[in-house]
């Protein structure tokens, strides 16, 4: 009597998964599984995959062309995404857009900023905080694109006007864009950072507009780097107005 069956004769629920565990690799899915099954309340038969011949004979048998696989009931319910779906978890598609990657950074920017702002004056709410937030989020959104420029690049030339007309630009903003935010966070040669901010933000906000809410055009946003999944719209417009905003704040204060 198998595990599964001796659970479900007790009333527990159990769940019998294959996945790869080798000598020179352990599926992360199959892991991912496990747990995914453990804290759902099942009981996991756990079988381990050992070699590629295993594995690939396994495959064969069930006529499927990936691991791990999960069996509850009997009835196999599949790989992993296929796992999550069963327990009602959202699996992202392929070309599925997205905010929270723009979220999580504005959102760790903020903290940082207050932090900072914390550990300088002896309070989280000042204005300088306020101006470290948007420095510091140029300069984290800057990383990003900077891990891939060549990505980053190709998707920018999607919409930036001046992009389109001298394509040096579109791997020149993120630098400006580094540059502009460190110089801002340091509080340092307001000279340069104040026109490089205001020419890149006001281009980009105007780039943006048209694309957008002119031309009505559905398109990526390369504010998170190349492999963005966000939506170019409202976001891609705040990025650029922070920036100007921030260039005039400064000019005037």
């Amino acid at each position: 009597m198998t595990q599964e069956t001796q659970g479900a004769a007790a009333g527990q629920k159990t769940a019998v998964l294959y996945r790869m565990v080798m000598p020179e690799h352990t599926c992360p899915y199959g892991v991912k599984s496990k747990w995914q099954l453990e804290r759902h309340g099942y009981s996991v038969e756990d079988h381990f995959l050992r070699t590629r011949a295993e594995t690939d004979a396994f495959k064969a048998e069930h006529d499927v062309k990936t691991t791990p696989q999960t069996f509850i009931d009997g009835r196999r319910v599949g790989g992993y995404d296929d796992l999550v779906r069963f327990f009602g978890g959202h699996v992202p598609a392929k070309d599925e857009t997205s905010y929270r990657p723009v979220i999580a950074v504005f959102a760790m920017t903020a903290l940082m900023a207050l932090a900072v702002s914390t550990a300088a004056f002896g309070t989280p709410f000042t204005e300088r905080a306020a101006m470290w937030f948007v420095s510091l989020s140029m300069c984290v959104l800057a990383i990003l694109k900077l891990q891939d420029v060549e990505r980053f690049s190709t998707m920018f030339l999607n919409y930036d006007l001046l992009a389109k007309r001298w394509v040096p630009y579109a791997y020149l903003y993120p630098f400006g864009e580094a540059l502009a935010g460190v110089l801002m966070t340091a509080g340092v040669l307001d000279w340069l950072s104040i026109p490089v901010a205001l020419v890149i933000g006001g281009i980009g906000a105007v780039s943006v507009f048209k694309a957008v809410y002119i031309e009505k055009r559905a398109l990526k946003c390369a504010c998170v780097g190349g492999s963005s999944a966000v939506p170019l719209g409202f976001v891609s417009l705040t990025e650029n107005l922070f920036m100007v905003g921030m260039a005039l704040w400064m000019l005037l204060r």
